[in-house]
């Protein structure tokens, strides 16, 4: 059985904020560098066996993975399908905001130009089935969308709980494929 590791980008100016990132490219913060540097050194240190890390096109995740891979010397692509969810008309709204808790269990809705939820899982699920059809460990680094993804992946999930899985940034989660 292999391994799948999945984490967070490192801390925006929009997550001090308090503020839905999404599809929006934002950069990191001084401390997300930081924290991404930091996880880069852990994984060196536990020397955890990663073949390949695969980055969301998002400069928040992209800069988390290259440090990552500098450190490591793990080798990093970017994977078009990491991108984070578009939440339409919540972009840059309140993350903790009563109305978007709400849409977030409404697993059809586009939120006025994004995209769906089921869309977003589809897209994911297709990608971890892609991964188990080879003999590689990944490393994915990307969202917290991502991560809410991920889990229901592998772990049943009720709406409740899928709409408030989060992880912190750069912390790590491993799965069994």
């Amino acid at each position: 059985m292999k391994n799948l590791y999945f984490t967070r980008h490192g801390q925006t100016i929009w997550n001090v904020e308090n503020k839905i990132c999404g599809a929006t490219d934002i950069a990191l913060t001084d401390l997300g560098h930081q924290q991404a540097i930091e996880l880069g050194n852990s994984i060196k240190e536990q020397n955890l066996a990663i073949d390949e890390i695969l980055a969301s096109p998002l400069i928040r995740a992209s800069e988390t993975a290259r440090h990552i891979s500098e450190i490591t010397g793990i080798p990093m692509r970017i994977e078009p399908r990491l991108k984070e969810q578009n939440f339409g008309r919540f972009e840059s709204t309140a993350r903790n905001g009563e109305v978007f808790q709400e849409a977030k269990h409404h697993f059809i809705d586009h939120y006025d130009g994004g995209e769906t939820m089921l869309h977003l899982a589809q897209r994911i699920y297709n990608l971890i089935d892609d991964l188990k059809k080879d003999d590689k460990t990944y490393l994915l680094v990307a969202h917290n969308g991502i991560a809410r993804v991920m889990q229901s992946y592998f772990y049943d999930m009720s709406n409740d709980e899928y709409a408030k899985f989060g992880i912190r940034n750069c912390e790590i989660l491993r799965y069994e494929l």
